[in-house]
């Protein structure tokens, strides 16, 4: 009897400590639908390059998709100001594709741990941005040469080297990479 009295006890201190863990990193990544898929091993993009180095940590890319003149393009800008266009190819062209909330996502590897951490977020500020309002209102965060992403509505920032962290969180999601010039994964 006294055994199980002390399973008991020891279920009522441990149990709700394992499900708290679990609660949070649950919640560490956007239950948002988003997939992308950038084969870097055939665009040879150095832009896209840059924010796909686990040795150089703190570079950080917003990826946009735009249609130029019925040609579909990933537009991509570093947070170092480089920016450049990448053409789809017919493995682009075929696969499908959920940019974010709003066709815009942040992609990096993060300054603030060993090894780097490689991050995705949403492009749009997570304070001012609502995906339900009609119309859309686009709310896209500015990324600086020292990691931080900030809204020009709001005035919130947030530090991408650190989890994404400022006023509220920044939409995270899964993400991946072969290298700077191997594929990116974001799902």
């Amino acid at each position: 009897m006294k055994i199980c009295k002390l399973i008991a006890a020891a279920l009522t201190i441990v149990l709700p400590l394992i499900c708290s863990s679990c609660d949070d990193a649950q919640s560490e990544f956007s239950t948002y639908r988003c997939f992308l898929v950038i084969e870097n091993q055939y665009h040879q993009n150095a832009v896209l390059a840059s924010a796909m180095n686990p040795n150089a940590p703190g570079i950080f890319c917003t990826i946009t998709v735009v249609n130029k003149n019925g040609v579909n393009y990933y537009h991509v800008e570093n947070s170092d100001g480089h920016t450049d266009d990448i053409p789809f190819n017919a493995f682009d062209e075929r696969r499908s594709r959920i940019v974010g909330m709003n066709n815009g996502l942040i992609i990096g590897y993060g300054n603030m741990s060993i090894p780097p951490t490689f991050y995705a977020f949403d492009r749009e500020c997570p304070n001012c941005f609502n995906p339900d309002a009609i119309p859309v209102r686009s709310r896209p965060l500015k990324v600086s040469s020292s990691g931080i992403a900030s809204c020009s509505v709001c005035k919130s920032e947030y530090n991408l080297n650190s989890g994404g962290y400022g006023k509220g969180k920044r939409t995270r999601y899964h993400a991946s990479t072969t290298g700077p010039l191997g594929t990116l994964t974001v799902n």
